[in-house]
């Protein structure tokens, strides 16, 4: 079933889906509301200036409110009605969760256990939420389609990732409430994350340091340009979720269910080794990269991989963009955005997860 929704709420609107997902609805003429804590995982500056081309349209309203705080979320609930919440704050990165666990915990199951309670008291029609491809854990059946298994996570992030589905699901069952996880891979593009692997290459690049090559180049990557991923959530978040009638529990299917529940992974369904990659940043730069090869890293999968027939069958998408275009607009926005007097605070060894 198709619905319309005029008013979003977007949570982690100054992140870097949220702040694509956002800026593309407000064209459209939505009223968007934004969610964000401007935690410092990166570069606070990064976010703020996201959240200042938001508020150059009128109809978008942004608070500075960590999900984990349930008082403050039911007052901005209780204040406004949303047709649909889309779910994209949390705790980003696998490797900061080997050290830094109790920050997972906080913004994605007790943050995410919020707005499931929000949404189900406040007659949200539609909860779509960000999950990951990084919930295949241990899995090596490629490609990576969401009716496989996926109960073993290699990183606290992943876990907290694959919760939220369960946790979703759970709503659903219980409440009716529709829900739509979705699993990105390896999302890439302009205001990206300074934590991964295309900025910090770039920046190392141009400043003729050495960028760290984990699993020494062999790790794939199912690289999705940012403009893919917002055409996904966007064609997604028109589309309810309905019970599948040929869902059965002696053989249960973990991507659909009796309950309106569904999961879609949004990837280029392309994967590319890290070489290629990096090649391709060397091109577009003119630059040779300075490698230092090591092994793979605690929490890092080698290779993902996404089926997304699930994705064109419903909405009719299929991720398309190129690494080369993509690569290139990313390098064009890098270099404009700090010509213009930032200066990117990070260091070289960028993770490639979703």
């Amino acid at each position: 079933m198709n619905i319309k929704y005029h008013s979003v709420m977007i949570t982690g609107s100054a992140g870097f889906i949220g702040f694509h997902l956002s800026e593309r609805l407000l064209k459209q003429g939505c009223r968007v509301t934004g969610i964000d804590n401007l935690n410092p995982y990166y570069d606070v500056k990064l976010k703020e200036n996201r959240l200042e081309r938001l508020k150059s349209f009128d109809n978008f309203s942004n608070f500075k409110i960590d999900i984990s705080d349930m008082k403050n979320m039911e007052k901005i609930f209780n204040n406004s009605k949303f047709d649909v919440v889309v779910n994209l704050a949390a705790q980003a990165g696998v490797r900061y969760s080997l050290t830094n666990p109790h920050a997972y915990i906080d913004s994605n199951i007790v943050g995410f256990v919020n707005l499931l309670e929000c949404c189900r008291h406040n007659d949200v029609k539609h909860l779509v939420f960000a999950s990951s491809s990084s919930v295949y854990g241990a899995n090596t059946k490629m490609p990576f389609s969401v009716h496989d298994n996926v109960d073993h996570p290699v990183s606290l992030y992943a876990a907290s990732k694959k919760s939220n589905e369960l946790m979703a699901h759970a709503y659903s069952h219980l409440f009716q409430l529709p829900c739509t996880g979705l699993r990105f891979f390896t999302v890439y593009g302009p205001w990206g994350r300074p934590d991964m692997a295309l900025f910090l290459f770039t920046k190392a690049i141009l400043e003729e340091k050495p960028i760290k090559v984990f699993n020494h180049g062999k790790m794939q990557r199912d690289f999705t340009y940012i403009d893919d991923i917002v055409e996904g959530v966007i064609r997604v978040m028109g589309r309810l979720p309905e019970p599948d009638p040929s869902w059965n529990s002696n053989a249960p299917d973990p991507g659909t269910s009796y309950a309106p529940y569904k999961l879609y992974n949004i990837g280029n369904n392309n994967p590319v080794e890290l070489m290629q990659f990096i090649e391709v940043i060397e091109k577009t730069l003119g630059k040779k990269a300075k490698k230092e090869f090591l092994d793979l890293q605690p929490g890092d999968v080698p290779a993902t991989y996404a089926d997304i027939d699930g994705l064109i069958k419903d909405v009719g998408f299929k991720p398309c963009t190129t690494i080369e275009t993509g690569i290139e607009r990313f390098i064009s926005w890098y270099k404009d955005y700090y010509d213009h007097g930032e200066r990117p605070g990070v260091n070289a060894g960028g993770e490639v997860n979703g």
